[in-house]
């Protein structure tokens, strides 16, 4: 006779208290502040500034709580609700809960392999990570380290068509089981704290590994060099300005470096080689198309077999025309408040979209989510699933792949508990009439 499992939460509880019990405290915090203050000692200003940056004043990002903070949990009593089932199927993805792992772009400042850290972190807690098409490693390595959890890749859709076969291609043989096409990248958004820093991961080579593993990105690079006009393009640097110039060489130095170590091969073979140069000149060239429209969506159906997610919607008129279109799923987002200052808040314009397209389409929701009672209010408000950004990656800035998983583990925990103390056995039970709006 097996035993009974322990529930998420308990288990989660029993972990981190006996420990507790001999004076030995989680090295991942449970609370969402001390988490990001343990994270932001833990990383550079620059890494910091793009993981944990927004858009503008960060008004999006102060909207995106403030939504959650309206919606109040009203538990119910004496309903004698022992067990809880957080599975679920999006997509025909069966997942252990609904969460997946949103793609963050340019991890690698966070730690070196970091996109293979984050994916031994999803497999752990079993649950799927959506890879960044600005990824540090390249599909077919984060793939391996899965290890046979689902995963769904994040395209950007580049100015060049080839390329952008070429990566759905490649995800399918990789076997990503959703095609995720990113829609409110199109151009970077105005992020302050990038900017006041000067920083730019991609222009470091750093965030690119999508692309220098493609062979039709290659391609194109290679003919940059053959074009010597194209490949001596400038930096931007102008000589007239002496200490410009003097803070641009040192800096130049690390660039190069920070280009070589990224670039495919050898760092000696490459600090003697235009090619890493010329693959970041590249990159910055065609990495996102300015001009996507809903034509460039139609084809979709023609170039994958994959199921076909939509992620920024954030109008319920978008919405519906994405299903008009065959799409399979959307992903209510405003990139966690770093493309558009002072954007509606995703939470509130999920609401807008259930209600707009009825019960039955997928919808999943990210941007805000910090907890698992976050997660329990977007799942009662018609998320079928949500995605989680920063939190995974300050746990892997804490603790690798253990904090990544330390992370999930958490939040599922409070979930699985916040279910059981509302009444709610299974996600379906999870509907707005356990919520009031304060």
């Amino acid at each position: 006779m097996t035993t009974p499992q322990p529930a998420p939460g308990r288990a989660r509880q029993d972990a981190i208290y006996r420990p507790g019990a001999l004076g030995v405290a989680p090295t991942v915090p449970t609370d969402v502040a001390e988490l990001e203050r343990r994270a932001r000692a833990a990383l550079s200003r620059k890494a910091w500034a793009y993981i944990a940056g927004g858009a503008g004043g960060g008004a999006t990002m102060r909207a995106n709580r403030a939504a959650f903070d309206r919606w109040q949990v009203v538990p119910r009593m004496l309903h004698a609700t022992t067990t809880r089932d957080l599975t679920t199927t999006v997509l025909d993805t069966e997942l252990a809960a609904p969460l997946l792992l949103a793609p963050v772009g340019a991890a690698g400042l966070v730690t070196d392999d970091a996109d293979l850290l984050i994916a031994q972190g999803a497999h752990a807690s079993g649950v799927p990570y959506v890879f960044s098409c600005q990824g540090c490693s390249p599909m077919e390595e984060t793939a391996q380290a899965m290890a046979g959890t689902p995963f769904w890749y994040q395209l950007y859709w580049s100015t060049d068509e080839g390329l952008v076969d070429s990566m759905i291609g490649r995800a399918e043989a990789a076997g990503a089981q959703a095609l995720v096409v990113t829609l409110d990248t199109t151009m970077l958004g105005w992020r302050t704290a990038d900017l006041d820093l000067g920083s730019l991961p991609f222009a470091r080579g750093q965030g690119i590994a999508q692309y220098t593993s493609d062979p039709r990105f290659m391609q194109l690079v290679r003919e940059r060099l053959a074009d010597t006009a194209r490949a001596a393009q400038s930096l931007g640097i102008d000589p007239r300005k002496p200490l410009q110039a003097a803070r641009a060489a040192k800096g130049g130095v690390g660039t190069l470096l920070s280009m070589s170590r990224e670039h495919p091969g050898g760092v000696r073979d490459n600090l003697r080689s235009p090619e890493p140069r010329a693959a970041v000149e590249t990159f910055l060239d065609i990495y996102s198309n300015p001009a996507l429209s809903w034509e460039h969506i139609a084809t979709l159906r023609e170039r994958t077999r994959l199921p076909v997610v939509l992620k920024g919607i954030l109008h319920e008129d978008d919405a519906r025309r994405a299903f008009d279109a065959g799409v399979d799923a959307v992903v209510v987002s405003n990139h966690g408040g770093r493309q558009v200052d002072r954007s509606i808040a995703a939470l509130d314009a999920l609401v807008r979209v259930r209600d707009a397209v009825g019960p039955e389409p997928t919808v999943l929701m990210d941007s805000g989510v910090r907890s698992g009672a976050d997660l329990f209010v977007a799942l009662a408000l018609g998320a079928d699933a949500c995605l989680l950004g920063r939190p995974h990656v300050y746990g892997l800035a804490i603790d690798g792949a253990a904090g990544v998983s330390a992370v999930i583990d958490n939040v599922l925990a409070e979930l699985d508990l916040t279910m059981g103390l509302v009444g709610a056995a299974t996600i379906a039970d999870i509907t707005r009439e356990l919520l009031v709006e304060a």
